[in-house]
């Protein structure tokens, strides 16, 4: 996975959606109408947020099956193994470790002092 930005790494963790498409393909690979039938996301905001975590590097299709119907439908499977969020002083820090083995740790670090600054005349 690419070095992704602290705040969008946080996003992408705690946004309802995403959060809960990565936590259901944990475990085995599941199709988006699996996901949105199990989980009630909109199918096509479903699709959406695949298509993002995927673009994150975050879940992968991990196989394409042939539906009675002759259709292919994609498999997704999570490649996120654990992931924390944590809120240090001055410091906003999101470390997500890998299926692979593979983690991140990206940091901001925010300058209070400067933020909050008393400006008395």
């Amino acid at each position: 996975m690419g070095k992704m930005h602290v705040l969008e790494t946080s996003r992408l963790l705690t946004e309802e959606y995403t959060a809960k498409i990565l936590m259901a393909t944990m475990g085995r690979a599941k199709s988006a109408f699996e996901l949105s039938d199990a989980l009630g996301i909109p199918i096509a905001a479903c699709y959406r947020k695949i298509r993002v975590l995927e673009e994150a590097g975050l879940i992968r299709c991990s196989e394409r099956r042939l539906t009675q119907s002759g259709k292919r439908m994609s498999m997704y499977k999570s490649m996120v193994r654990n992931a924390n969020i944590t809120f240090e002083r001055n410091r906003i820090r999101a470390r997500i470790d890998m299926v692979d083995g593979s983690s991140t740790d990206d940091c901001l670090d925010i300058d209070l002092g400067m933020m909050f600054k008393e400006t008395h005349a």
